[in-house]
């Protein structure tokens, strides 16, 4: 039976941070999942593997359980499948940022860019008033990406802010859509935008692996496969499966 893989995410006020730590860890290890999860002041994220009903349980508590009390509710989840496990064991890690920015002024909990659905998004981006932007780092966007897309040429996602301050003008550059590969950088550099003057900011909602997911490859504009951060590699349309080598990398 294949293994059900969830990668999720949501920004969220979560001071109690350390001390979750131990019972989420307890909480997989009991439901025989593995993959990484982290944990911050700002929210969580992650992806972790297992049985359907190990995934389908870990799920329920994060939403409905005591454990975060109701602070979960909106969790951006995306649900695949892998022949194998992904990963080799469990990682619970604490963190500065979920996603890491190095910009303590931004709160995507505050406000973020307009989020639109993968139905929706080649209409925009065949606007020609759209700037398209990938947000992932080289080696991502070298393995697929949307046709057009700017690429930023970063090694990190840390390295967002000056590329932005290098090579973005509010003036000129009125209308933007970007992407990633779940979401979660989007809601950091869309906030990030906004912040710094940009008024028109529109972003991917679940990323390119719900895009994938949802649009048939006939009126696809994606190109290429799409790098995931575990031993899968990259998914391609329907999120089928491209690849077998390990990587270490998060998002």
């Amino acid at each position: 039976m294949p293994l059900k893989v969830a990668a999720f995410y949501q920004f969220a006020a979560l001071p109690d941070f350390h001390a979750l730590r131990e019972p989420l860890r307890a909480l997989c290890t009991g439901l025989g999942l593995k993959g990484s999860v982290l944990l911050a002041h700002e929210g969580i994220n992650g992806t972790i593997a297992g049985t359907t009903e190990g995934i389908d349980g870990f799920v329920a508590e994060l939403q409905r359980g005591p454990l975060f009390g109701g602070r979960l509710e909106n969790l951006e989840l995306k649900f695949s499948e892998a022949a194998q496990m992904p990963f080799q064991r469990l990682k619970v890690r604490l963190k500065k940022e979920i996603v890491t920015l190095g910009d303590a002024t931004v709160d995507p909990t505050g406000r973020v860019g307009t989020y639109v659905e993968a139905v929706d998004w080649n209409a925009l981006i065949a606007s020609p008033d759209t700037l398209l932007l990938d947000t992932r780092n080289a080696f991502e966007v070298a393995m697929g990406t949307f046709e057009g897309a700017v690429d930023p040429r970063i090694a990190s996602f840390g390295q967002f802010k000056e590329f932005a301050a290098r090579e973005l003008d509010p003036a000129r550059h009125r209308k933007i859509a970007m992407f990633c590969t779940g979401g979660i950088r989007c809601e950091k550099a869309s906030a990030y935008l906004l912040a710094h003057g940009f008024t028109e900011v529109y972003h991917l909602k679940g990323g390119i692996l719900r895009y994938l997911e949802e649009t048939p490859e006939r009126d696809s504009r994606w190109r290429g496969e799409c790098f995931v951060f575990d031993e899968r590699v990259a998914l391609g349309h329907g999120l089928r499966e491209h690849g077998c080598t390990e990587s270490s990398a998060h998002e």
